[in-house]
């Protein structure tokens, strides 16, 4: 397989380089435009929901194929990446995320929307997970701050663009503003596309394969059996994970509090959410991503627990920032283990496989809370449903973090 620290690869000095925190950068500046694929619709529900007249189960539909092509899409862009270099994931995935925005802005029903959004978590994917595996071949001693900040551009986007898309929505209406964020995405990525051009460093592929090789022997697993085990347990953390992102905007009109407030809660869950990430790639870089993810797994449990018992408006503002405070650093924590298990020269494929995973859970998840809301007439069992398939998660993570013989190696 070719990599994209084959021929034409940059010199070694530019690894942990000034370059290499400027492309940081512009990364977590492409993720952040480019991620607003991952949130818009989270806003939009609502307001699809009236227009086209469906039942809530059958609104959350186009979320979970916006979660499908965001998922089927990280392995073809991680592919890419590991074979071509980042430019060709963000340019296919910046002309598929316009387009499936301006084609979701003129659908007449449900399905035609649904596809077009299928279309947009495509086009999303080529900003998050390939990106995460670009930056990590950039750096060796800051290699877990540096994927999660690169990680962070997806939250940052949840911050951003949600009250923003819903100001919009209710001034211009959903459908104006689906095609104005794909007008501005073109605008926006396609310069910053430019900055990311030169290839990543050759050495850092040989040099973080042999730890690579010897960090996944102390598992004593084979290649294949982790990569099961790290996708059940991202299937499981992110079907808890999207009842909160997914149905919090939903479950405030619910309550009464109106859509507005509920787009702010995710704006301070995903505010949190970067705090959560760059302080897990901290700690990441001292105690190894199997802890880490150990660790945000179980108070990402705790804080689904707490939203069982309150229901207030003051009380949700804290509890999804509590929510975001605990979760935020999972998903670039599995960013950081395929780095130390597996070999770096697969790994935009591997990352793409876990990638795809998590983005399968949130779907699951995205589509069962609203089910399961359609059928009790409440939330209270979907945040029950998201505890139970959390302590899946935990499960998992805690069999491997207890593996005999199991250490911290330092990273390439």
């Amino acid at each position: 397989m070719t990599t994209h620290a084959g021929a034409g690869a940059s010199p070694a000095h530019f690894i942990d380089s000034r370059h290499a925190w400027t492309r940081l950068g512009v990364a977590l500046a492409l993720g952040t435009v480019g991620s607003v694929g991952m949130w818009s619709f989270v806003v939009a529900l609502p307001a699809v929901q009236a227009d086209f007249g469906v039942a809530r189960g059958d609104a959350s539909l186009p979320f979970t194929l916006t979660m499908i092509g965001f998922g089927g899409g990280g392995i073809v862009m991680g592919r890419l990446a590991d074979r071509f270099g980042i430019v060709w994931p963000l340019l296919i995935g910046t002309v598929a995320l316009s387009l499936g925005y301006l084609l979701s802005g003129y659908a007449t029903n449900l399905w035609q929307f649904a596809l077009a959004q299928g279309l947009i978590g495509f086009g999303a994917s080529g900003s998050f997970g390939p990106l995460m595996t670009d930056i990590s071949h950039w750096f060796a001693k800051r290699r877990g701050i540096a994927v999660a900040i690169a990680s962070c551009g997806n939250y940052l986007s949840g911050v951003i663009w949600p009250p923003l898309i819903q100001y919009f929505i209710s001034t211009q209406g959903w459908r104006p503003t689906q095609i104005g964020v794909g007008v501005i995405c073109a605008l926006i990525m396609l310069p910053l596309i430019l900055a990311m051009r030169r290839r990543a460093p050759a050495h850092a592929v040989l040099a973080a394969g042999a730890v690579s090789s010897g960090t996944r022997g102390t598992l004593g697993l084979s290649s294949n059996t982790l990569m099961a085990l790290l996708i059940v347990a991202g299937v499981a953390c992110c079907v808890a994970m999207a009842m909160p992102q997914v149905h919090i905007v939903a479950y405030c009109g619910d309550l009464g509090y109106g859509p507005a407030r509920g787009a702010e809660m995710l704006s301070a869950m995903l505010a949190f959410g970067m705090i959560s990430r760059i302080a897990c790639g901290f700690i990441a870089d001292r105690i190894g991503g199997l802890a880490t993810l150990l660790v945000s797994s179980v108070l990402q449990g705790a804080a689904l627990f707490l939203y069982l018992l309150f229901d207030s408006m003051v009380s949700l503002y804290v509890i999804s920032a509590l929510f975001g405070l605990f979760q935020g650093g999972i998903v670039p924590m599995y960013a950081i283990i395929v780095r130390e298990y597996f070999s770096p020269g697969e790994a935009g494929t591997r990352l793409g496989i876990v990638l795809m995973a998590t983005l399968g859970g949130m779907a699951l998840g995205g589509w069962m809370s609203g089910a399961i809301f359609d059928f009790t007439g409440s939330y209270a069992a979907a945040f029950l449903n998201g505890l139970g398939w959390n302590l899946v998660n935990v499960v998992i993570v805690a069999w491997l973090f207890m593996r005999p013989g199991r250490r911290v190696v330092a990273p390439a």
